[in-house]
């Protein structure tokens, strides 16, 4: 199974655009892509998006895509790993970036959320009662929450769309995020 690609603070610091975040995500997603074809979807224009995605490409997050055809415009891109690791290196800019990251990422899965709301009575109804969100008051270690999360991620990553190669007739793109985090309200004050 492919592993994460180790982001450096260069490229987290690039991500910290929310429109790069959100073409790095929609590669992510969608598979490689055009300028055009993630304007619609992040909300730039085709030339914004072009630009951010060379500053992507720059801090090594995405390529060009083989092209399927000679015209240079529309150019397909695509992200250069099937997943990344945000831990980037150590230190304060690092601590920094991450942090930021963190706040963007959760911004846009809630935005994402929002949307599938929005246009739920418009999906397939054989989609739509099988979605759904849980939350969970865990009481671990930090040993066991990363146990937990390692867990989790070798069950999930077997269905990731960039490295599923078996996806049967009838799949489709399935967004899953999972925020695992102490709960800052219901922790004993500290003497």
């Amino acid at each position: 199974m492919p592993s994460r690609a180790l982001v450096s603070n260069a490229a987290l610091a690039a991500l910290a655009v929310p429109a790069r975040f959100a073409l790095l995500n929609h590669l992510l997603a969608a598979g490689p892509r055009t300028a055009s074809q993630c304007a619609e979807v992040v909300g730039e224009t085709p030339s914004n998006c072009s630009w951010h995605l060379r500053a992507l490409a720059k801090v090594g997050l995405v390529e060009p895509a083989p092209e399927k055809s000679a015209d240079g415009r529309t150019r397909p891109w695509r992200a250069t790993a099937v997943g990344f690791d945000f831990s980037g290196e150590p230190g304060p800019a690092g601590a920094i970036a991450r942090n930021a990251l963190a706040v963007m990422s959760a911004e846009c899965g809630d935005d994402l959320y929002r949307r599938y709301l929005a246009r739920q009575e418009l999906l397939p109804e054989e989609w739509t009662e099988v979605s759904g969100t849980s939350s969970y008051s865990l009481e671990l270690t930090p040993g066991e929450l990363r146990a937990l999360a390692d867990a989790l991620d070798q069950l999930i990553r077997p269905y990731v769309r960039s490295i599923r190669d078996d996806a049967p007739a009838g799949s489709a793109v399935v967004h899953v995020s999972l925020r695992a985090f102490l709960n800052p309200d219901a922790q004993e004050p500290q003497p």
